[in-house]
């Protein structure tokens, strides 16, 4: 589990493919190398889960500042950034005693959105985000929404054919700390919706029957 406050940047150094077919590299998952920061990973050890832009994913090399992941090829088409060499946001997996800053999180990413807008208002800065028609219920005003691994609160909700559009606002602190501030129009984002609201669905369906 983890809370959807990012804890650190790092950097992807290394993508490589994994499986034997090197001409059909799309059926295969790849090997990551991540450059975490300098003393980031003295409390991980093999088979530890980290965040990789919201996707919880398993340490499976550790080496000084750099570990290893493997992600499948079904994880990588519903995923964005962990494909390719770049930066990316990290969350060490929550434990029993720690604050829970944001909210619920698992790691297991939904779908992709699309950003829509992203302009800076007075110190801060509106995201707005297209969000897929399967999953614009789990949406509203004031609750959660993980971005990019990022606990965010969104502020407007606007229903449209495709789904819905939500409007987000990022302080200065979020733009410095996470990867976000990278972000244009049309970027692909990782999407997870709020457990709770998962949960409340599920009820609510099972009720009808």
């Amino acid at each position: 589990m983890f809370t959807g406050i990012i804890t650190a940047v790092a950097q992807i150094v290394n993508a490589e493919d994994l499986g034997a077919d090197a001409t059909h590299p799309e059926l295969h998952g790849k090997r990551i190398t991540i450059q975490a920061p300098k003393g980031y990973l003295e409390d991980v050890a093999l088979g530890d889960s980290i965040a990789l832009n919201g996707a919880c994913m398993t340490v499976v090399d550790l080496s000084g500042d750099q570990f290893k992941i493997d992600i499948s090829q079904e994880s990588l088409s519903k995923t964005s950034g962990l494909s390719q060499k770049g930066r990316i946001n990290l969350e060490k997996a929550l434990r029993a005693n720690d604050r829970l800053g944001g909210h619920i999180v698992s790691g297991h990413v939904d779908d992709l959105a699309e950003v829509t807008s992203f302009v800076q208002v007075g110190e801060s800065w509106e995201l707005r985000i297209q969000i897929p028609l399967t999953f614009a219920k789990f949406l509203a005003y004031k609750g959660s929404v993980v971005i990019n691994g990022a606990s965010l609160t969104v502020n407007k909700v606007s229903d449209n054919q495709s789904g819905c559009e939500i409007s987000i606002n990022l302080i200065p602190h979020t733009i410095e700390n996470t990867t976000l501030g990278e972000l244009k129009k049309g970027s692909k984002v990782n999407l997870e919706i709020d457990t709770v609201a998962r949960y409340v669905e599920r009820m609510l369906a099972f009720e009808k029957k």
